[in-house]
């Protein structure tokens, strides 16, 4: 496409007139955001914030509430046509096993070791394959740059963008860094076994899903609040409610930073104190991380726990600790990674008698 310009009497061409877009204040957290190898350059991008801001969080708040709803209630017709399932299959069973006998064995070295590692992955490690593979997939759109506007536009939530809505559940499974990126699908598949049999695999989706629309909307809320407005993205607010979570079933298990591992801690307080941290970070405006939906995540997985559940978090017994538990928190989290050992007791809650990690003795896997 080429500049058009009107040709003058006098033989020469008007020169054009440059427009300077109208950028943010450079004391808003946009600048801020520019030094964070985590964030997409932004720096070409122009946001217009709403001169109502508190009118910008009208659409949000309908999408997080409708999209909970949907997604719970998915969940629930889900998890009933898994039980229908279950129950059908039980009987198909001995049909199954003669077809397995006549059936022509796979060819291929290669396609026996997916076949083997797939068999061999415990369900929630199955059900998070293909959130990782998600994941995936948007970062390598991120390495597009024809796609660059289209992602900053949709896979990044900032509540001064023209699209507010979908961007909160889009930017769930948006990466710009690979580290970000691989740090948080590991804390993922790490805790993955461990919610999913605390929740359920249909729960889980619902509840991994909410999380990401319901911190990004605290995201919002928190920039609107304060006038900081900057773009977000990633998976740390779902995957802070996964935490939370985790340690709220087992608040006496211990924990060990990787590096340090001679320093143990318990479950419980290393939440409080993300939590502190968080609140603080919030409060005194840091910008690297995005604190507000580390905050929304954590206290929305809390509340989720016990609101499933409906009794109070498990407490350990005289019993011998059995159960081990690894994670390791991304650059968004600003927390190190962990491993904690929760102890093997009586429990008021028990989805699965073969829940959370069984081994034969104690162990720490350092991450």
């Amino acid at each position: 496409r080429f500049n058009f310009f009107i040709q003058q009497k006098c033989g020469f061409r008007k020169a054009p007139r440059k427009v300077e877009p109208r950028r943010s204040d450079p004391g808003t957290s946009g600048e801020a955001y520019k030094r964070s190898a985590l964030i997409p350059p932004v720096e070409e991008t122009v946001f217009y914030p709403s001169p109502y801001p508190i009118r910008t969080l009208v659409k949000p708040l309908f999408f997080t509430v409708g999209f909970t709803g949907c997604a719970f209630g998915s969940a629930a017709i889900w998890q009933y046509e898994s039980l229908k399932s279950r129950v059908q299959s039980y009987f198909d069973g001995i049909k199954a096993d003669w077809l397995d006998s006549i059936r022509p064995q796979k060819e291929g070295d290669f396609r026996k070791e997916i076949n083997k590692w797939w068999n061999n992955l415990s369900d929630g490690q199955r059900t998070v394959t293909g959130i990782i593979a998600a994941n995936v997939f948007v970062f390598c759109l991120w390495r597009v740059p024809s796609l660059q506007r289209t992602m900053i536009r949709y896979f990044t939530s900032n509540p001064a963008s023209k699209v507010l809505c979908s961007p909160m559940l889009l930017s769930t499974f948006s990466h710009f860094s690979l580290f970000h990126m691989a740090a948080n699908m590991y804390v993922l598949w790490s805790f993955s076994s461990s919610i999913v049999n605390i929740l359920g695999q249909e729960q889980f989706m619902a509840v991994y899903l909410s999380a990401g629309v319901i911190s990004n909307f605290v995201s919002y809320v928190c920039k609107v609040a304060t006038g900081r407005y900057g773009p977000s993205l990633g998976a740390s607010g779902a995957i802070m409610t996964v935490l939370a979570a985790v340690c709220t079933k087992i608040p006496d298990g211990r924990l060990a930073i990787i590096f340090l591992p001679m320093f143990t801690f318990t479950a419980g307080n290393a939440l409080k104190a993300i939590i502190a941290m968080d609140t603080a970070g919030m409060i005194l405006g840091w910008k690297f991380f995005d604190h507000a939906a580390h905050l929304g995540g954590a206290l929305f997985g809390i509340q989720e726990f016990q609101a499933w559940t409906g009794v109070k978090p498990s407490r350990s017994t005289k019993a011998k600790p059995a159960t081990v538990l690894t994670s390791h928190s991304s650059g968004w989290d600003g927390s190190p990674g962990v491993s904690f050992q929760a102890p093997e007791g009586r429990k008021k809650f028990t989805p699965n008698p073969s829940a959370i990690f069984q081994a034969s003795a104690p162990r720490i896997l350092n991450v």
